[in-house]
């Protein structure tokens, strides 16, 4: 009898285990479910970055439970799905230095003067207190169906360095002190909050490359690794977001796109205009700034080989636009970012911080009026834009947006300067009429029928390995296109087919003079160098006013080689309203270079502000998205190809015959379906 009731007892605890482990793998099965809302292919969050509306920075220090459950409402109500929130860094470890005589460090202490202790509860230094009220946070956060990026280290924020006092004056980033509470933190922090279910990923702070200085790309790889395990040996269920802003795809970059793409799991970009390079040339509901924000999230997906999200984006206050102006910008972006896979869209942010009168928001100009809402709870422009995207994705007839039609690969080299070539080069292409992937220069050649080699600049732009890669991808039929600074390219003259008979410096403008099929293109443009060509056997297809021959195709083997003497991407860069109405048709030149790809397409326009994605839902139906950049209504003309006809109109006005409408900075998304 004894024998069969421990029989009975060791099946009920093996019962008992594979229930458990059963439960565990359903509950880690939905949180996985829930990081689709990151890393899922085609999926898109609607969301905004989160302080509390009477506090700003002062969020936890001036703990009101009722005020955020009242903000809490009020953005489920208008749309909002997810909310990227701060457990402000000096708030939540406040561990202060204890001194003794001569300056002398005596102990690690919390703000009441108590030594931490040196293991067990307390040891990482962090405020019980404000764990609670973080808890009340992810509760209504629950409560409210909003979800939660946490950003773990917030020690930079709107213009301030927030830091515990024990850390203050010392390298955030590198000090070694400093790291081990980072670490104690985020352990401590993830174990105790993993188990709630608002939280969908941890993000490591907010621009943590802001907090210090630091001397190499490997010093930040450390970092970032550290950060990233402590944080995936606590939870391994949630994916870890960067939530850098501004990385680089230069190799000897500090930040660089690769390093935190092998360190997490999701890229981040905050596509500012006012804060990133060439992007605060042109009006802020117009093709250039609009474009920032997918241009910028694809670069980083595309290199990096991980998702990428639109992590911070807004408009910085009432001297960049106005309020109808900031959301015509919102609409389009919103419209371009889910186009274009970057994962969602997230405003800074959530209030207006206009009566606080302490650091950052008293010296802080841009940080007042960056909210959705107004500090009287009135939801501004912006919101019911938001609000409405948000509204239009919860009616699609599909969750997931199908990834985008790409045609070509667009290569990035050392010598130059990356996001100046990368950011141009995507804007023509989307005028043009097809879309890329970026690569970098050294990574494994993607298969492709067009590559792109903008802007190539210096004496050792790529391995030479990497150049006859490219050389026989053309051999057996692709197409490639070279425009160049002041470079120089292994075995040059064989491949295109020419001579370079001098290489001067360039002493003035210079021209471009071409027919591009009916029309006349011609424009002036700078460089540093002149090449004077004798092409040879090569097809000139534009020529300088002395006759010079300036952009020339060239065949090889079963492919060709178009060859651009003069860097028009990086040119273009700094060419304010280059991409506006009345200016030349740069992107001509990038039509004539995949012209059979664009024919291809199911459905073509000819308008350079229109923008067109290419999505595949079945073998019978695609969806196109086209998103007017620009601020005046377009109508223009379609065409569909034999065989198929237009479906439905999921958004926007559905075309008569073979007119196409939208309106200014609006989009128009129709279903294409094969003719029976």
């Amino acid at each position: 009898m004894k024998e069969m009731q421990n029989k009975r007892h060791t099946t009920y605890v093996a019962l008992r285990e594979i229930f458990l482990v059963a439960i565990i793998g359903l509950c880690n099965t939905a949180l996985y479910a829930q990081d689709s809302l990151l890393t899922k292919p085609g999926s898109f969050s609607v969301g905004v970055n989160y302080w509390a509306s009477h506090a700003g920075t002062h969020t936890w220090r001036n703990w009101r439970p009722d005020i955020i459950e009242a903000d809490f409402k009020q953005l489920s109500e208008n749309g909002i799905k997810v909310l990227r929130v701060f457990p402000l860094w000096p708030d939540f470890q406040p561990i202060y230095t204890v001194y003794s005589g001569r300056g002398f460090k005596k102990y690690i202490a919390f703000n009441d003067g108590q030594p931490i202790p040196l293991s067990g509860v307390g040891s990482d230094g962090l405020s019980e207190q404000e764990m609670q009220h973080f808890e009340v946070m992810a509760d209504l956060a629950q409560k409210y169906n909003l979800k939660l990026i946490v950003a773990l280290i917030t020690g930079w924020m709107s213009g301030q360095l927030y830091v515990p006092p024990a850390l203050e004056g010392r390298n955030i980033l590198t000090d070694s002190e400093s790291l081990a509470w980072q670490q104690k933190f985020v352990s401590s922090f993830v174990k105790r909050f993993k188990h709630k279910p608002a939280i969908i990923a941890w993000d490591f702070g907010n621009e943590c490359n802001e907090m210090g200085t630091i001397e190499n790309h490997s010093a930040a790889y450390v970092w970032s690794a550290l950060l990233s395990s402590t944080i995936k040996a606590a939870d391994k269920t949630r994916p870890v977001v960067s939530g850098m802003h501004s990385l680089s795809a230069d190799m000897n970059a500090s930040w660089r796109i690769i390093d935190q793409a092998a360190t997490t799991d999701v890229l981040t970009t905050h596509p500012y205009s006012l804060w990133t390079k060439y992007a605060s040339q042109d009006a802020i509901n117009t093709m250039r700034t609009i474009l920032h924000g997918a241009a910028e999230t694809r670069m980083y997906a595309d290199i990096g080989g991980k998702p990428a999200l639109t992590e911070e984006t807004g408009v910085m206050g009432p001297m960049t636009a106005g309020e109808m102006e900031k959301a015509a910008f919102a609409r389009t972006a919103l419209f371009s970012n889910w186009a274009h896979d970057c994962k969602g869209t997230f405003w800074w942010c959530a209030y207006d911080q206009k009566s606080f009168t302490y650091p950052p928001y008293n010296y802080a100009s841009v940080e007042a009026e960056l909210g959705l809402i107004k500090e009287d709870r009135t939801p501004k422009p912006v919101m019911l834009e938001m609000k409405s995207f948000s509204n239009f994705l919860d009616k699609l007839p599909f969750k997931a947006l199908p990834q985008r039609k790409t045609e070509a690969i667009c290569i990035l080299t050392e010598g130059q300067d990356s996001w100046s070539v990368a950011y141009t080069s995507f804007i023509l292409a989307k005028q043009a009429g097809f879309d890329f992937q970026f690569q970098k220069a050294g990574q494994e050649l993607k298969d492709a029928p067009l590559y792109l080699l903008p802007s190539i600049k210096g004496i050792d732009p790529l391995f030479k390995s990497d150049w006859l890669k490219l050389l026989d991808k053309v051999k057996t039929g692709a197409t490639l296109y070279i425009s160049v600074d002041d470079v120089y390219l292994p075995t040059f003259t064989e491949p295109l087919g020419l001579e370079v008979s001098t290489n001067i410096k360039r002493r003035a403008t210079a021209s471009f003079k071409a027919k591009m099929d009916s029309d006349s293109l011609i424009f002036s443009f700078t460089a540093e160098r002149k090449i004077i060509i004798n092409p040879g056997i090569t097809t000139v297809l534009a020529k300088e006013e002395d006759g010079n021959p300036i952009f020339i195709k060239s065949s090889y083997g079963k492919g060709v080689i178009y060859f651009l003497a003069f860097p028009l991407e990086h040119n273009l860069t700094t060419t304010t309203g280059a991409f506006d109405k009345g200016q030349p048709a740069y992107s001509r030149i990038y039509t004539e270079i995949a012209k059979p790809l664009i024919e291809q397409r199911i459905l073509q326009q000819s308008n350079s502000s229109i923008g067109t994605t290419e999505h595949t839902i079945s073998e019978q139906e695609k969806v196109y998205i086209l998103i007017n950049y620009n601020s005046a209504d377009i109508t223009t003309r379609l065409i569909i190809k034999k065989g198929w006809k237009l479906g439905t109109a999921l958004y926007g006005v559905m075309p008569v015959s073979d007119s196409l409408f939208i309106k200014a900075n609006d989009a128009l998304v129709l279903s294409v379906v094969k003719s029976k």
